[in-house]
């Protein structure tokens, strides 16, 4: 599974813009989230449909399904939360 590309990225983009809304996280390529200088969050694609998130908790990620509106909402609700609970913290 490779990260996702362009043309992936431009399908999450309304997934993407409240992302970088939060504070905490640097976009240091599109679609690549860090927190404290540590990846935090980034997206795949396998094959031309299937797309996904990983969103680091503490030493290991979480992989979401990035493909409906649905699956973007879940993706937020978890961004949010790692944040808030202290999951998200940057990995050594």
């Amino acid at each position: 599974m490779k990260h996702a590309g362009p043309k992936a990225l431009d399908r999450i983009e309304p997934l993407l813009k409240p992302i970088r809304g939060y504070a905490a996280l640097q976009e240091k390529s599109r679609g690549c989230f860090y927190l404290g200088g540590k990846g935090f969050l980034h997206f795949h694609e396998h094959g031309e449909d299937e797309l996904y998130a990983d969103i680091g908790l503490g030493s290991s990620f979480e992989r979401l399904p990035a493909m409906t509106a649905a699956q973007h909402k879940l993706i937020l609700k978890r961004t949010k939360q790692a944040l808030a609970d202290g999951k998200a913290k940057p990995r050594r």
